[in-house]
């Protein structure tokens, strides 16, 4: 268990494409796969736009954009067997008048290099030059590309997006949201392009950011994520973020962390009015638990 899930967050399990080839059945709204989405500044791959029931109308629908778009939405697609319930949450809250019109665009991440895409790029400047050259080369393949990836979303995802749907295209309506390290890479983007994303959800968030006792300075790495906030986070109450975490499996290790994270948010003069971190005692590190408690930062972002 303790392995896998160190893969996992590593980005070393490799997802086949016969595996994934098949389309998620979702229990409400439709799916629009674009497959293989060219750039030219990462690796193509498939995107699944979720659009609700009653898609497209006479509307415009604001946009949250999710990264591991490959475990969002049908469990017998998943390498684990496990799923977001993305289509189950937002079909409920959409019944229940709780939050705005939107559709949910999932993109899938890259296999082996998900942790070098994810990893916030910028952060490696803060680090010892021997963990900076361990990281690059262990976890991040030797191709740090955070910052492709998000010019990626920005410069190509989000104009094809919304010049082929009906989007609420301005920041106020622009959302991004992952988890684990998808979590690190919702943060780091709406610190890098404030311009554009009016709302960030950090779940279960991997503040250690790398995992493994032969780092050579450990400690180091979740400081250098700490140090970038505090350097540039949007201004204060100006944008929408929130965090959660459990405290099982991988979870065990972010209650201090996230404290140290809410202090800086603190510092910097965030409050409840724009920012939330919630607790979720007993949750894991697992598809499982953040579809149990995807509804809160969905109503959070989303509210009307």
């Amino acid at each position: 268990m303790k392995e896998l899930a160190k893969l996992v967050v590593l980005g070393l399990v490799v997802f086949s494409t016969a595996l994934f080839a098949q389309m998620p059945a979702v229990s409400s709204g439709t799916v629009k796969r674009i497959s293989n989405f060219p750039s030219r500044f990462v690796d193509a791959r498939n995107i699944d736009v979720w659009m609700p029931d009653d898609y497209p109308g006479k509307k415009k629908y604001a946009v949250l954009y999710m990264h591991d778009g490959q475990m969002l939405f049908d469990a017998k697609t998943t390498w684990n067997k496990q799923e977001w319930g993305v289509d189950e949450t937002f079909g409920k809250l959409f019944k229940k008048g709780e939050i705005r019109d939107t559709i949910v665009v999932g993109i899938w991440n890259n296999g082996k290099y998900r942790h070098s895409e994810y990893y916030p790029q910028k952060t490696l400047n803060a680090l010892p030059d021997n963990t900076r050259e361990f990281i690059i080369k262990r976890s991040l393949q030797n191709r740090p590309q955070s910052d492709n990836y998000l010019k990626f979303l920005v410069e190509e995802l989000k104009p094809y997006i919304d010049r082929e749907f009906p989007t609420e295209s301005g920041v106020e309506n622009t959302f991004i949201a992952g988890s684990s390290m998808g979590g690190l890479i919702s943060i780091y983007a709406i610190c890098e392009y404030p311009d554009v994303f009016g709302g960030a959800a950090g779940i279960s968030t991997h503040l250690p950011m790398v995992l493994g006792d032969k780092v050579p300075d450990p400690n180091a790495v979740p400081a250098s994520f700490r140090s970038y906030l505090a350097k540039h986070l949007p201004e204060a109450n100006s944008r929408k973020i929130y965090f959660d975490y459990g405290d099982q499996t991988l979870d065990a290790l972010y209650p201090p962390l996230q404290r140290m994270v809410d202090k800086i948010m603190k510092a910097k003069g965030w409050t409840d009015k724009a920012w939330k971190t919630k607790f979720f005692a007993g949750d894991d590190h697992s598809e499982r638990s953040w579809s149990n408690r995807f509804h809160v930062p969905v109503k959070y972002l989303l509210a009307k």
